[in-house]
């Protein structure tokens, strides 16, 4: 090889390198990376010994997210002569990949690198040091990265993720958009962008950042299946499937297509055809929770109780607040025959005083079963009611003067300050629980959850006016159905009626499906006496969750009433009747119904035993 050859080469070993520094996501198109990737493959297989087109093959690979094939084109360069100082942090990129992040880690660890790579060596151990969740480490490490590479589309989308991770809502977006800036063709930086948007601004705004993600990578696997999941939650099933069978033509195996598609066959009530795509997955989506969700219900619906109660134990290990999971263990436990268990998978849901009717419904049967009869009586009064109490936002079970002392000494750090505003509002000092949660607050200006704490903390103080405020901010950085609630519940309580419905109006839009929208939005129309309206919104919340709901069934049949409609209103009252056969409202409302059709008797029958109950 001559001299000038050589330094050619090297020049162009140097140039892939430093691109290479932008490959943690690709902005080019895959179809135009497969071709690359067949033309390298020709090159090399004419010249074993070419090192430039192995190493740039190594860049194209990590592209495509093929991990290996980036491993053994690493090797083959420095097999062929290339200095390990210049490969190693693409050859700890390959092993990131392939979920070795110890190895890729040790790798980086190994001996020099060259400068011209540390911001790459940096990126990779950022990258990993997140997947592990320590974020203090992934910080140092991207801030490094940064600093060496303050241009890279690629790292900035990194970035974006970190500070998602991080709950930084407007970091991340800070980042993203830079990402988008730097390269407006940057496909997953679009894609990223279609995510927060669809926590910021809800699923509707972000479909069209989905389409911009794709119109610059048809190929983009992830903008498809999130763009599926997002149509989906829309309700717009047809397009789901395109989107879903447009993915299966480029990562066919990929475990979230057949857990999208099991969502399909669950909402379409064909469970067997569910568990089927669900154990395709093959255990890889068996940590994710909204996967032991599903399982937990598919398995509860084909009667496999002993299965669901595992998969819901397991969520439950996971998120203990999760009360969706705690009733499906209910109800496995129940069906079962366990009702210690069921009863003790209650307990935490039936405590609070806003408990739901249909918790507290199964907590008295079980605890009749169990012969706790006066407990089982008070359970049913409760679910009878129809009027669930005040929701309790802090809880503390420790010393007050021991969780104060922690919080004092660590005021930033979430883990001692929460249960300490809990602790201080226990007692009575609301003032001094409002001042820790403001001073987590000016700490964590970007984070959503920081203006939602200081929101609580406001409302179970009495403060409405300042908890409308914290909760107007956690809205503009996040504008989902649990923000959204409280700020409406706020504004109701701070005496403003109408901009409380129309954040429900707007939530209602922006989130089609979302049942709580659906819920207010159809209580706020029946106040109107826009019938049509109230009907239509109380039967989307009853397709979603079918006649389990006897407030649902009661307004649904108010309505029909009032249009005049009492043959449509009957069997829905009815319904809700055989629900909480104890409701005094509801016997009345049924027993007007059946006076109107000539049913004298049964509607006398009903008024009398509405009376004995409120005797």
């Amino acid at each position: 090889m001559d001299l000038g050859r050589f330094w050619t080469k090297a020049l162009l070993l140097a140039a892939l390198l430093l691109g290479a520094c932008g490959d943690g996501a690709s902005s080019a198109p895959r179809k135009a990376l497969e071709e690359r990737r067949a033309a390298l493959e020709n090159a090399i297989a004419s010249d074993p010994k070419v090192i430039v087109e192995r190493v740039e093959l190594a860049r194209v690979a990590i592209k495509l997210g093929d991990g290996v094939g980036a491993e053994a084109a690493v090797k083959g360069a420095l097999g062929a002569g290339a200095k390990d100082a210049a490969l190693r942090p693409l050859l700890a990129r390959a092993y990131a990949m392939q979920d070795e992040g110890s190895r890729a880690l040790q790798t980086l660890d190994d001996g020099p690198i060259i400068p011209e790579m540390i911001g790459e060596a940096a990126w990779v151990a950022g990258d990993v040091h997140l997947g592990n969740g320590d974020l203090a480490a992934a910080r140092e490490a991207y801030d490094r990265a940064v600093h060496e590479l303050p241009r890279s589309s690629a790292l900035w989308v990194d970035v974006a993720r970190f500070r998602d991770a991080n709950a930084d809502t407007l970091g991340a977006r800070d980042a993203v958009d830079y990402a988008i800036e730097l390269d407006k063709a940057n496909s997953a930086a679009l894609a990223f962008k279609a995510n927060l948007v669809r926590t910021e601004d809800g699923l509707k705004a972000s479909l069209a950042w989905y389409e911009d993600a794709l119109a610059a990578d048809p190929g983009n696997e992830d903008a498809l299946i999130e763009q599926a999941a997002t149509l989906g939650d829309l309700g717009r099933y047809r397009d789901m499937l395109t989107s879903l069978r447009r993915a299966a033509t480029i990562v066919p195996r990929d475990p979230r297509l057949f857990y999208l598609q099991a969502v399909l066959a669950a909402r379409a009530d064909n469970y067997r055809l569910a568990r089927s795509l669900l154990q395709r997955t093959r255990g890889e989506l068996d940590a994710q929770p909204s996967f032991m969700l599903l399982s937990a219900i598919v398995e509860l619906e084909l009667g496999g109780e002993a299965v669901a109660a595992t998969w819901a134990d397991r969520l439950l290990a996971e998120q203990p607040e999760n009360f969706t999971a705690r009733r499906i263990l209910a109800a496995a436990e129940w069906s079962d025959g366990d009702a210690d268990a069921a009863l003790a998978a209650l307990l935490p849901l039936v405590q609070r005083p806003d408990a739901d009717s249909w918790s507290l419904l199964l907590a008295s049967r079980v605890a009749a079963e169990l012969g706790r009869r006066i407990e089982s009586a008070d359970y049913l009064g409760r679910a009878a009611a129809l009027a669930p109490g005040e929701a309790v936002p802090f809880a503390a079970d420790n010393d007050y003067g021991l969780l104060t002392l922690a919080a004092d000494a660590e005021p930033l750090n979430p883990a001692s300050a929460i249960p300490a505003i809990s602790a201080d509002l226990t007692s009575g000092n609301g003032a001094r629980a409002i001042a820790r949660a403001t001073r987590l607050r000016d700490a964590n200006r970007g984070v959503a959850d920081a203006h939602i704490l200081l929101g609580d903390a406001a409302l179970a103080a009495g403060r409405t006016e300042l908890a409308v405020q914290a909760y107007r901010a956690a809205h503009d950085l996040d504008a989902s159905e649990r923000t959204t609630l409280r700020l409406a519940n706020a504004l109701f309580r701070a005496g403003d009626a109408a901009g409380s419905g129309a954040a429900i109006l707007a939530l209602q839009r922006s989130q089609p499906s979302s049942i709580a929208a659906d819920r207010l939005s159809g209580h706020l129309a029946m106040d109107l006496e826009h019938w049509d309206q109230a009907i239509a919104h109380f039967e989307r919340v009853r397709r979603r969750i079918g006649n389990r709901d006897a407030v649902v069934l009661r307004e649904l049949a108010r309505a029909w009433a009032a249009k005049g409609d009492d043959a449509r209103a009957l069997p829905l009252i009815d319904r809700a009747y055989r629900l909480q056969p104890l409701n005094a409202a509801i016997m009345e409302f049924y027993a007007d119904l059946l006076e109107r059709r000539g049913k004298s008797q049964a509607a006398a029958d009903l008024r009398d035993k509405a009376a004995q109950i409120g005797r």
